[in-house]
């Protein structure tokens, strides 16, 4: 039975369940695992914990909830991004989101940040260009952008969570610029320049 199940992405899949096994860690040491290895905040920058937090604050999430409200959308598009392209590449888009949004949080806030949404929306704006044509904007692209910082814009506004709009807003910059260098990436190499 377990023969026909393919690792069809490995690195979409190998973070959830790197997230999921340390959201039970979390579980098993009443949040101590999580605060020390799996949030990201203002530390020494001597701690050597220090600059594993700046990546591992994706793997951590508060609750079930917060890990599902993530990881149904990685997974989701997550594997088609991965396979458009590359593991390598996804990999190092969610490397640098995850140092960029915690980098930021470490120098606009004094609260911790955990959790992967600035690598959820890094993907959803990735994903935007899936299908472009060359040379094109797509106009998937522009709703997403209007709606989705929009969104954000008004919830900084008129909600008081603790949620951190910050990181979905730079997690889908992320996306978007992810997504500009590859097209352009890709023509270029497509015409022979590189």
């Amino acid at each position: 039975m377990f023969k026909k199940i393919q690792y069809n992405s490995p690195v979409i899949l190998s973070l959830t369940i790197l997230s999921f096994i340390v959201l039970i860690l979390d579980e098993l040491t009443n949040k101590a695992s999580t605060i020390l290895f799996f949030s990201v905040y203002r530390s020494s920058l001597t701690d050597i914990l220090f600059y594993f937090r700046l990546i591992g604050h994706i793997l951590g999430h508060v609750s079930l909830e917060h890990f599902l409200n993530n990881f149904l959308i990685i997974l989701l598009i997550g594997p088609i991004l991965e396979e458009k392209y590359g593991s390598r590449a996804i990999i190092r888009m969610i490397f640098i989101t995850a140092v960029v949004t915690g980098v930021l949080n470490i120098l606009l806030f004094n609260t911790a940040l955990l959790g992967a949404s600035g690598v959820t929306f890094m993907l959803i704006l990735l994903s935007s260009f899936v299908n472009t044509q060359e040379g094109k904007v797509p106009l998937t692209l522009i709703l997403i952008i209007i709606l989705f910082v929009g969104k954000e814009v008004i919830d900084i506004v008129f909600i008081n969570d603790n949620i951190s709009r910050l990181t979905h807003i730079i997690g889908g910059l992320c996306g978007g610029i992810f997504g500009f260098y590859m097209e352009r990436y890709k023509r270029k190499t497509k015409e022979g320049f590189y």
